[in-house]
């Protein structure tokens, strides 16, 4: 008899084949041999079962719920474990329609709020499923053979596939399912080929070969991280379906969505299909990114994704237990072993692609709304944040700037003097940019709309089933869509961009609208029936349909059908647009978009969408902050004070105190609503604004160097308190606060009509950033002041964070003198280091056009070390040093052996300042 395993991460199948610790796969004469670790499981199945008919008999007698007739096989599965046979939207699920696909049906009653709760139509112990025929060695692991003999319930089952897995790396796991007679869509992502089998793998696995399932397991805990035989295996052509166990139930990532950092198991349904939907909770929005994390008891981590651009669910359930769900490609999984949460996202961007190093500007500042009106009302507020001397480096245009909001174009009466507004900006160190949607206007007079008629001219539109441009509707009315999969659109975007960079010398890209978007669903004619519009299953998207807000998923496009292409349509933008920006300007190209895919980190940053003017929208912004640090695509924020709505004196200063610490940092808001940037406020809540935007710009050498580290070796930027204390359970829920890297610690205030907040300490010394004083935690929450003016900062000790004096610009603020400040550690040591290079340049680290030092502080003994050395660290100097927790006051400070004059402080911060020492040169301090 077939049997699914109640789900558990320590009792694994009858019937398997064991992987031998070196990776090597044993023979098949294991087959239907009791394995060791299946020894005694008779006695929980016993005992399951008793419980199980107990309850269910007590039940009978009191006329509680439920009461069918269930065999006895559907009574072993408890509740939690009860896997959906029946997940299909708006249908009610009758005893008949579940049975009708050989499952158990069971009533539950209703969750609340009419939550959809525990699946009535379950799969039974004994459903049909793969068997593993054959399972060969291959150089890189190996390959095998599952075979289906009884048909599932969706249409064209696939009844042979070839299971592939590698070895790839010691902390790296391929394993890949498909068809193995006919050629199936997959993704065109370039992934790392591997050359040669892992030799010392730090997990083991192990295959059930009746039914087919995998089992993977940390060697040095022997924690099951993947068990896939809790449930059938399905691989249909438009219904594929894989289900696991999970050894714990703090699981982040699979976005893009709204909601709390640490996902809900509680019968949690999560889509991934990119949608134009302002961002609310349950809805899936703009971006997909099949790839989660969890933290296992102890402390390590590992990562799943699962490469895949079709509509994808995954159902989250409290067992806890994991469903992939997607209508389309293959089953390509790759599994990254850590241990530790850092090294699972360095791994995961080893496959996807290390983030792009953005230009130092791209870090500061940034201002927009929809509704300026006019250029000169956009260069008005400009003039207005010089006037108060408020940080800004980037003014930006919204789609009021266009003409007829056509693409390339801009207002000839209203935008008149906007090449002049660009040339001013450059004059004062400052850039430009402005948006850009892929709805190319389709109803002007033949001649007269250059984009449109050169794009339909060589084809490159998206095209119905009919082999005619796809016509849709978006801002300049009916519009085709520019096919992006096809590499000559992107020659003819780069001539685009160039025709209007000529009038317009734009510095970086706003991509819109991308999912894309469509005001109309499909097409102005609908979309024709067939497969691809109307699958056999329709994922749980938002408005039930694949061509909800969107094209019709059967376009043809170059590469593929819309079907297979529609949650890459962002990346793909995003690509041609960066390479677009490269040749236009010769210099580090910046882009955000909307929508994403995982590896786009290589080609833009990311903003949160149009989120409202609300207490509850700034709290969620950290949550999608740090999710989209987990995707590779470090460059991340949220629109500062909401987009939509009108936003409150107190909610825009404490939203600008959050966010100046987004690695992306933009005040933008909609037509039609008060003003929200800076100047717009009391002269209190504006100098509380030039505080905190000065903060920033004084850390912009430390966020600088975060983001090297990013793209150099993929690190997060902004970064969950559990990154860095794994072991430390309180941080597992954690999405009120966040680092900066391993050492700043932000604790914005996210409530109304509060002076105070309160923040978790891991334990540790701690230390204000602003003055030097320190809380020595044990791990605890603390309640901290916090007046209007005031954002809680802490430096983690054993730290040494570069900062700089700011300016109003980033290339004023680089000119400036530096200050280092140490946070030393108990044991009175720090460690720090900075990236310098010119801030705009094309691979300057690759080139080797940059500067890299290290600082280390042991021994009352600090030293800078200049590890490489580039000519633009010739002209900054080190002007002050601050030390933090010395705990005794020196008698004497020595610079390279010199006596030098120094203040110390009772809260014990050694400061010596006017040092005037070149950033080229390694020099030491002494404090006796």
């Amino acid at each position: 008899m077939k049997s699914y395993q109640k789900l558990t991460t320590t009792v694994p199948q009858p019937a398997a084949c064991r992987v031998e610790e070196e990776g090597a796969a044993s023979t098949p004469t294991g087959r239907g041999k009791l394995a060791p670790w299946w020894v005694g499981s008779g006695l929980l199945v016993a005992a399951v079962l008793l419980s199980t008919i107990t309850v269910w008999v007590l039940r009978q007698v009191s006329g509680g719920w439920p009461r069918p007739t269930l065999p006895p096989k559907c009574l072993l599965v408890p509740e939690n474990h009860r896997f959906d046979c029946y997940p299909e939207r708006h249908v009610v699920v009758t005893q008949e329609l579940c049975e009708s696909r050989g499952c158990c049906f069971m009533e539950t009653p209703p969750s609340a709020g009419g939550k959809r709760g525990v699946p009535w139509c379950f799969y039974p112990p004994d459903f049909p499923s793969y068997t593993l025929e054959s399972l060969n060695q291959t150089a890189l692991g190996m390959v095998g053979l599952l075979v289906r003999r009884e048909k599932a319930y969706y249409p064209q089952d696939i009844g042979m596939l070839r299971l592939d897995v590698e070895f790839q790396t010691d902390t790296r796991l391929h394993i890949k399912i498909t068809d193995a007679t006919n050629p199936r869509y997959e993704v065109p992502l370039e992934v790392p080929q591997t050359m040669k089998r892992a030799e010392n793998p730090i997990y083991s696995l192990d295959f059930s070969w009746d039914p087919f399932g995998v089992l993977l397991r940390r060697k040095a805990t022997g924690t099951v991280l993947l068990n896939t035989t809790v449930a059938p295996l399905i691989f249909a052509n438009q219904f594929l379906q894989i289900s696991t166990s999970l050894p714990s139930k703090f699981l982040y990532g699979l976005g893009e969505h709204r909601g709390t950092f640490l996902h809900s198991l509680d019968w949690n349904t999560l889509t991934l299909w990119a949608r134009d939907v302002a961002p609310t909770e349950s809805f899936n929005l703009y971006g997909s990114h099949p790839f989660y994390l969890l933290m296992e008891e102890g402390g390590d981590a590992h990562g799943v994704f699962l490469l895949n651009s079709n509509a994808i669910e995954v159902a989250l359930q409290p067992a806890p237990g994991l469903t992939w769900r997607t209508i389309g490609g293959v089953l390509d999984f790759y599994i990254f072993l850590g241990p530790d949460p850092n090294m699972v996202i360095q791994q995961y961007q080893q496959v996807i692609g290390f983030p792009a190093m953005p230009p130092l500007w791209a870090l500061s500042f940034h201002l927009c709304r929809w509704g300026y009106g006019s250029s000169n009302e956009t260069w008005e507020i400009v003039r207005a944040m010089r006037n108060y001397r408020i940080p800004q480096d980037v003014q930006w245009n919204d789609i009021d700037y266009m003409d007829g909001y056509r693409d390339f174009t801009f207002d000839p009466q209203k935008f008149a003097s906007l090449p002049s507004l660009v040339e001013d900006l450059h004059k004062h160190g400052q850039r430009y940019v402005m948006i850009l949607d892929p709805g190319i206007s389709s109803t002007n007079p033949h001649g007269s709309y250059w984009p449109f008629d050169e794009g339909l001219r060589r084809g490159l539109f998206l095209n119905t089933t009919q082999g005619q441009p796809l016509i849709g509707q978006v801002w300049p009315g009916f519009t085709a869509f520019a096919d992006f999969s096809n590499p000559d659109t992107h020659q003819w975007w780069l001539e685009n961009l160039q025709r209007f960079h000529a009038h317009v010398p734009f510095d970086g890209l706003w991509i819109d609208m991308n999912e894309p978007s469509n005001f109309m669903d499909g097409s102005e004619d609908g979309c024709p029936p067939g497969e691809l519009d109307s699958p056999p299953y329709t994922p749980a998207v938002l408005g039930d349909s694949l061509s909800a807000k969107t094209v019709c998923a059967s376009a043809k496009q170059k590469a593929s059908v819309h079907y297979n292409l529609h949650n890459l349509y962002g990346l793909m933008e995003a690509k041609a647009t960066a390479s677009a920006l490269i040749q236009i300007r010769g210099k580090r190209p910046f882009v955000i978009s909307r929508s994403t895919f995982p590896s786009q980190g290589q080609y833009s940053g990311h903003w949160l969408g149009d989120n409202r003017s609300q207490w509850k929208d700034m709290y969620y912004s950290i949550p999608g902050m740090l999710s989209f640090s987990l995707f590779g695509i470090p460059l991340v924020g949220a629109d500062i004070c909401g987009f939509s709505g009108s936003t409150s004196e107190e909610l825009c200063t404490r939203w600008m105190q959050l966010g100046a610490f987004y690695p992306f940092a933009r005040n933008h808001n909609t037509q039609n609503e008060q003003a929200q940037d800076p100047t717009a406020f009391s002269p209190a809540a504006r100098t509380a604004m030039k505080d905190v935007l000065l903060t920033r710009y004084s850390l912009l050498p430390f966020l600088y160097t975060l983001f090297h580290r990013a793209h150099l070796q993929g690190d997060t930027v902004a970064r969950p308190l559990f990154f860095e204390f794994p072991q430390d359970v309180a941080t597992l829920g954690l999405d009120r606060q966040f680092l900066w890297g391993q050492s700043l610690l932000v604790t914005p205030v996210l409530e109304p009509g509060v002076d105070s907040v309160t923040g978790y300490f891991p334990r540790g010394v701690w230390y204000d950033f602003y003055t030097g004083s320190s809380v020595n935690s044990s791990g605890e929450t603390l309640k901290m002041s916090a007046p209007l003016e005031h954002l809680n900062l802490h430096v983690r000790e054993g730290a040494i964070l570069p900062t700089q004096k700011p300016g109003t610009t980033s290339e004023v603020t680089r000119g400036n003198p530096m200050r280092l400040i140490v946070a030393l550690s108990s044991s009175a040591t720090a460690w720090g280091d900075l990236f310098w290079d010119d801030g705009e340049s094309l691979d300057t680290f690759e080139q080797g056009s940059y500067s890299y030092l290290v600082f280390n502080v042991t021994q009352n003994i600090f030293t800078s070390t200049v590890l490489h050395a580039s000519t633009e660290a010739t002209e900054v100097t080190i002007g002050t040093l601050s030390i933090f927790g010395v705990r005794q006051p020196p008698s004497k400070v020595l610079l390279n052996g010199q006596e030098r004059p120094f203040s110390y402080l009772d809260n014990q911060v050694l400061t010596v300042t006017d040092l005037g020492l070149s950033l080229s040169r390694g020099f030491s301090l002494r404090w006796l």
